[in-house]
This record gives C-alpha cells, sequence and structure tokens, in this order.
C-alpha cells in the first residue's frame, strides 16, 4: 500500500506549492503536516515524495519566467557559437547559476545519511526556523537593497548558491529564506533577491525531484499520490510565485520572521507535549 494516500498527497501538494519559494521553509511545513497526519516523516517513500513534489513547484517556476529563461538560454547559445556574444549577461549568467548549484549537488550526495537520518528531525526543523529568522532580519536590515538584477556577478550567484546547503543539511532554514537572505546581504533590492532565488533553484529542485522519483516508486509511495501532489503543487505555486513578487516589491521581510518564529516555537511545544514525534 502506499505511504500516503490521494487525499494527503493533495494536502502536502497545497502545502509545497505555498510554501516552496516562500521564505518559510516547504520542507519545514511538510514535516509538520506529514506529522499531524501520522505520516512518518523519516519514511524513504514520504522522503521521496516531498522532493518529488517539489517538481510541480519548480514547473510553476519555469512556466512563470518561460520568457526569461527563454531568453537566457538563447544567449547562452548564441554565445557558444559566437565570442562576442559571451560578453553578453545572460550568458554568462547562464553559466553562473550552472556553476552555483555544484556545490549543493556535492554536499547533497556526500552527506546523504545524515539528510535522511538524523537531520530530519522535526527538532532541527523547529531549531532551524527560528534560527532562519535572525539570519533573515539581520539581512533585511542591513542590506542596502540598492543592487539590481543586472548588477549581480559571479561571486554574487556562488555565495547565494552556496547557501542552499543550509537549507539541505537543517531543514526549516529555508532555500528560499537562505538565498534570499544572502542575496539581501550582498545588497541586492528584495525583488532581485526573490528572482535570484527561484533561478538559482531551478536546476537544485528539479534534480532533487528527479533523483529521488525512482526510489519513491520503489518505496511505497504510489504513482496516483505522486501525480495529485505534483499537479496541485504546480497550481498552487504559481500563484504563490505570482504573490511574492508583488509583496516583496513594497514589503519588508518582517512577516515571514515573525511568521517563522511563531511556527517554530509552536512546533518546540508540539514536539516537548508529545503530540508530534521528532
Amino acid at each position: 500500500m502506499s505511504a500516503i494516500s490521494i487525499g494527503q498527497a493533495v494536502v502536502l501538494g497545497a502545502v509545497e506549492g505555498v510554501t516552496e519559494f516562500l521564505p518559510v521553509s516547504s520542507t519545514g511545513h511538510l514535516k509538520i503536516v506529514e506529522g499531524l497526519m501520522g505520516i512518518p516523516v523519516d519514511d524513504d517513500a514520504v522522503i521521496g515524495f516531498s522532493a518529488v513534489i517539489q517538481v510541480g513547484a519548480i514547473a510553476a517556476v519555469l512556466v512563470y519566467f518561460s520568457q526569461d529563461i527563454a531568453r537566457i538560454m538563447s544567449a547562452w547559445v548564441r554565445g557558444l557559437r559566437d565570442r562576442e556574444e559571451r560578453y553578453h549577461h545572460d550568458y554568462k549568467f547562464a553559466w553562473w547559476v550552472v556553476c552555483a548549484t555544484v556545490p549543493i549537488v556535492v554536499v547533497g550526495l556526500a552527506a546523504k545519511p545524515l539528510i535522511k537520518g538524523p537531520l530530519a528531525s522535526l527538532w532541527v526543523v523547529a531549531g532551524s526556523l527560528i534560527v532562519g529568522s535572525g539570519v533573515m532580519w539581520v539581512a533585511d536590515r542591513t542590506g542596502r537593497h540598492k543592487r539590481g538584477e543586472d548588477d549581480t556577478s559571479f561571486k554574487d550567484a556562488m555565495l547565494v548558491g552556496g547557501s542552499q546547503i543550509l537549507a539541505l543539511l537543517f531543514p526549516g532554514f529555508s532555500r528560499s529564506g537562505a538565498t534570499m537572505s544572502t542575496a539581501l546581504l550582498l545588497d541586492l533590492d528584495r525583488v532581485a533577491a526573490t528572482r535570484l532565488s527561484f533561478f538559482l533553484g531551478i536546476p537544485a529542485l528539479t534534480g532533487a525531484g528527479l533523483y529521488e522519483l525512482k526510489d519513491a516508486l520503489g518505496t511505497g509511495a504510489g504513482a496516483a499520490p505522486l501525480a495529485a501532489g505534483t499537479l496541485v503543487s504546480f497550481v498552487v505555486a504559481y500563484a504563490s510565485i505570482a504573490w511574492l513578487l508583488k509583496f516583496v516589491a513594497k514589503h519588508s521581510f518582517n512577516a515571514f520572521v515573525i511568521y517563522r518564529i511563531v511556527i517554530g516555537v509552536l512546533l518546540f511545544g508540539l514536539l516537548g507535549a508529545g503530540v508530534l514525534q521528532s
């Protein structure tokens, strides 16, 4: 039998879609909801399911930013054939995304036993939510928000891409939160930081989902729940992306900081009271 029912898959798909690109930790929220529904968070099928439905959210990014992606890929192809085109920012940016993905791939493969083992604990999620909130608050307060997307450099891409490792090792820290906070510390404005987070997340999250697909299907996560969760994740994530870009254009990250702290404290309370198992 599948470790996750279709109804549970729909709920988890909605949670993934809402939280994947908000700086609140999709992994943390998925683990919390899984725990509340009595789903074992450390089960191989459950871990695989969570990775696969991320592909739905990534598909939403691909559709939402399809024009930008087409422009960047077109510049990359032209640059491969024409040396003069290699000075174009879009050509260089395409290579930066590739290079910035390497650190998280290396760490993800090397630390897989830890990621699927002790670091998957809800205690880690709760602590990471709160610690990540502090990092985000400092980044938003101290960043000068003076650099736009066209001002990004290879150094920016590598530092922001590398920060994804924090979320990989400490679920609850949030991949979006880590990348946006790092970009803000590098003085990018909030919209540029958010868009950079989106683009850098495409290869990392897509790769993780595809890598886990075979294991997810082979350990009890049925095809029907996977399809339902992925579809819901896509629809909800698309709406979430559109909302987030409008929100950060006019607001600080304070609302996310407060929300993360509340959820982190609540999770500590539920774990301490025995309502949830770590």
